[in-house]
Parts: structure tokens; C-alpha cells; sequence
């Protein structure tokens, strides 16, 4: 699978960071027990099997577009079949815009089933990941938010990339790439 994401401005990207410290220094599930050097906070847009060149011409428009701001909405749990501790982001109308392009040009040659139905429009919850296990519940914890730094009040959003996760491989792509 290929994945389609956005990378976050140097002070959100240290932000981020911090919380993982933060969650691996209290023994919690964290980010920051990924050691590959492609970890790096961002925002997951889509996934699909293949990245072909008419995909990549419309992905060149998302990344002319950047930076582009967004705002921190606060913490937000998910359990879906792993247990996923993250900031959201609002999901404001220029960023449904950019998700909705993205979304409509991996759609563009890719098989509806092989996408994974938790980022179509509608269904996407924007989000950075602080955490994530198998254990349900993980982050269940009362005291899991005073463990936290507070999340930036708004950010960038400046990188368009790709990981390919049978290589391991990222690629920035770029306007007219």
C-alpha cells in the first residue's frame, strides 16, 4: 500500500514530539517507540495499492496549495481494531477540500474496495497519532491529558509525501511532480 500523507511545520512536528515523549516516559503505548527513521507526525489523507502517474498529476495540485493552515481541536480516542490516542484537527473547509481532491484522485485508479473506507470524505477524521495499540482500551486512562502538553493552537501543514509500506520507502511529492 501507498500511503498518502501531509507532514506538520517544525514547532507542531516538536509539539507532537513532545506528547510521544511524554506518552513513552509514562509507559504508555507511543509514536515514539517507532524507531524508523520514516517516523514523523503527519496526517494520514488515504492509502491505495498503487501511486500511477494520472493519480500523481492531480496530486500535484494538492501540493501547490501548501502550506496550508489548520487548527488543533483537542484529544480524541478511536477503537477500531487497534486503540489510537491522537490530536484531531478541525476539519475546516479548505483541508475538506484538500482531503477531497486527494481522496478523488487515488479513487481515479484504484479500486473502490482495495482503499481503506476510514478515509473517505464523510467517514475521515482528521487527526496526528500521539499512540497506538492492539491492547483495547489503552487510553482509557482519566490521567492520560495531564500527561500531555497542550496541542499547538494552530499549525502548517507543509509536505505532501508518500510510504510505501511493502519498501519502506518515502517519496515527497511535489507540485508538477
Amino acid at each position: 500500500m501507498r500511503t498518502v500523507e501531509l507532514l506538520l511545520d517544525e514547532v507542531a512536528d516538536a509539539a507532537v514530539r513532545e506528547a510521544w515523549r511524554r506518552l513513552a516516559d509514562a509507559g504508555l503505548p507511543s509514536q515514539a517507540r517507532h524507531r524508523s527513521p520514516t517516523n514523523s507526525p503527519h496526517l494520514t489523507l488515504a492509502a491505495c495499492p498503487e501511486l500511477t502517474a494520472p493519480i500523481r498529476w492531480e496530486l500535484a495540485e494538492v501540493a501547490d496549495v501548501l502550506p496550508l493552515p489548520v487548527r488543533f481541536a483537542g484529544l480524541i480516542r478511536f477503537e477500531r481494531p487497534t486503540s489510537v490516542l491522537a490530536w484531531s484537527l478541525a476539519p475546516d473547509a479548505a483541508l475538506a477540500e484538500l482531503h477531497r481532491k486527494v481522496w478523488d484522485a487515488v479513487t481515479s485508479d484504484n479500486r473502490p474496495e482495495t482503499l481503506n473506507p476510514f478515509h473517505a470524505p464523510g467517514d475521515w477524521s482528521p487527526h496526528i497519532t500521539l499512540g497506538r495499540t492492539r491492547r483495547a482500551g489503552a487510553f482509557t486512562s482519566r490521567r492520560i491529558p495531564e500527561l500531555l502538553p497542550a496541542p499547538p493552537l494552530s499549525a502548517h501543514l507543509t509536505t505532501l509525501r508518500s510510504f510505501d509500506t511493502e519498501t519502506g520507502t518515502l517519496e515527497i511529492l511535489t507540485p508538477g511532480a
